[in-house]
């Protein structure tokens, strides 16, 4: 199956799942993230704003923040993503492409190292994950590669394997729920 054929399948099988699905899953990754190294040892975390059926990431953001990390959710500006440190996860508007981000442009994020949560369609077991087309996260990890990287899926959204380009960045961990 090439890469348009999988995006067409999961985005279908997506669209299919029911609030109470979303939500029973995203508690269970929620769960599943905060047992691991990466975040107890993250002192910054690289969050994304959920889209459409994706994983409820802002109850994750808001325990980092009790927690006592920094939070930081992307922003586009043309063909390159920068992260934007939050306090208030409310204040987000709709981009052009209708994904929530930060309404303000400041303060930019700059940790280095920060933990990043990866958001994708497909991965599989060895990492490899297929965005929505447009590049961000790869372009970002090229140019800081010393992230550490986990992404939160669905049962589903694993496959046996991803169609990869010599550009893709595999993530280090995948973490997933059956719904």
């Amino acid at each position: 199956m090439d890469k348009k054929e999988l995006r067409k399948k999961i985005r279908e099988q997506k669209r299919a799942m029911t609030p109470q699905m979303v939500a029973k899953a995203s508690e269970e990754l929620a769960k599943q993230f905060f047992a691991t190294a990466y975040y107890q040892n993250a002192k910054t975390i690289y969050g994304y704003l959920p889209y459409n059926q994706e994983v409820r990431t802002v109850p994750i953001l808001e325990q980092a923040l009790r927690d006592g990390k920094r939070v930081a959710v992307p922003k586009v500006y043309g063909d390159r993503m920068q992260f934007i440190y939050m306090q208030d996860l409310s204040q987000v508007a709709p981009s052009d492409m209708g994904i929530p981000e930060p309404i303000g442009d400041e303060p930019v994020a700059e940790d280095k190292t920060a933990l990043v949560l990866m958001p994708g369609l497909a991965f599989d077991r060895r990492g490899n994950r297929m965005g929505y087309g447009g590049g961000y996260y790869d372009k970002f990890l090229a140019g800081e590669p010393d992230h550490p990287t986990v992404a939160l899926c669905y049962g589903f959204q694993m496959v046996d394997s991803i169609p990869t380009d010599d550009y893709d960045i595999p993530v280090d961990l995948v973490l997933w729920a059956e719904v």
